[in-house]
């Protein structure tokens, strides 16, 4: 097994920026990465892969979930939880569908 890639500061500062806009949203570390909470929910989790590839795990409605999951890559499911959507951060992510999830994500657990 290898070991997960470390986040890039200006990865973080693009979802920093994201985040900053919604209330009472606040950054930590997390046992890999870095994820966003609000309350004691977490609505993002941003960390890095053993395989050099970058992803974020977010909230989402299950039957949102389920259609994400079926779009494939760069979305994925995750292997927990029933209402995760997960997206391979890389040069090609759109950065306004980004914004628009974690705006969902957040809506769903503040």
């Amino acid at each position: 097994m290898g070991s997960r890639i470390e986040l890039t500061e200006d990865l973080v500062r693009r979802f920093r920026t994201i985040m900053a806009t919604l209330p009472q949203c606040r950054e930590e570390d997390a046992w890999v990465g870095v994820r966003w909470r609000v309350g004691q929910a977490t609505v993002a989790h941003l960390f890095g892969g053993e395989d050099g590839r970058y992803r974020v795990t977010l909230r989402g409605d299950p039957d949102e979930v389920i259609a994400f999951e079926h779009l494939g890559e760069p979305y994925f499911r995750a292997s927990w939880g029933t209402n995760v959507i997960g997206l391979i951060v890389d040069d090609d992510t759109d950065w306004d569908e980004v914004a628009e999830l974690l705006t969902m994500s957040y809506c769903l657990q503040a």
